[in-house]
């Protein structure tokens, strides 16, 4: 097994306050709604357990579950971490969203770096990552749109 990593951080402003963005960030059941390839997630006090859709990776699918222990400082930062106590999983993510109170509403930036075990020679890590990459931006993309949709009134929001 090789681990492949991919990062992802954006940053976007919603004409939505903190508390209406901490809502939405913090509800299992709006995340998966909003989330392409996420099948579902299970909640067991701080440890979110993430159930993703088969996800083709070149040669290989992967089908990844991971599970993170959510950390929060309410309504400021949200941070989460792959379960160390989780070593039989091929999948985690660490990464924090940062919320921001600015004149227009607030600034939300996500940080968040992904890996994944899969049975594919080091060689092929740069079109792997490349793949994984371009999986997470376009989840990311389809999130916002759809938490923005659901917060802001049509086009009201600009990404920074």
């Amino acid at each position: 097994m090789t681990r492949f990593h991919a990062h992802n951080r954006s940053t976007a402003v919603l004409t939505a306050t903190s508390e209406q963005v901490w809502a939405v960030l913090t509800d299992p059941e709006l995340i998966v709604r909003f989330t392409p390839n996420l099948k579902r997630i299970d909640v067991r006090g701080d440890r979110w357990t993430w159930h993703l859709t088969r996800i083709p990776v070149l040669s290989a699918a992967v089908e990844p579950s991971f599970t993170e222990v959510m950390t929060y400082d309410e309504p400021r930062r949200i941070e989460f971490r792959h379960d160390p106590a989780r070593s039989d999983e091929q999948a985690g993510v660490d990464g924090e969203y940062l919320l921001r109170p600015v004149p227009d509403g607030t600034e939300v930036t996500i940080d968040l770096s992904i890996w994944v075990e899969l049975p594919l020679p080091r060689l092929l890590r740069p079109a792997v990552e490349t793949v994984m990459a371009t999986v997470v931006a376009g989840m990311g993309l389809r999130f916002g749109q759809h938490v923005r949709r659901h917060l802001e009134p049509a086009g009201a929001g600009r990404v920074g």
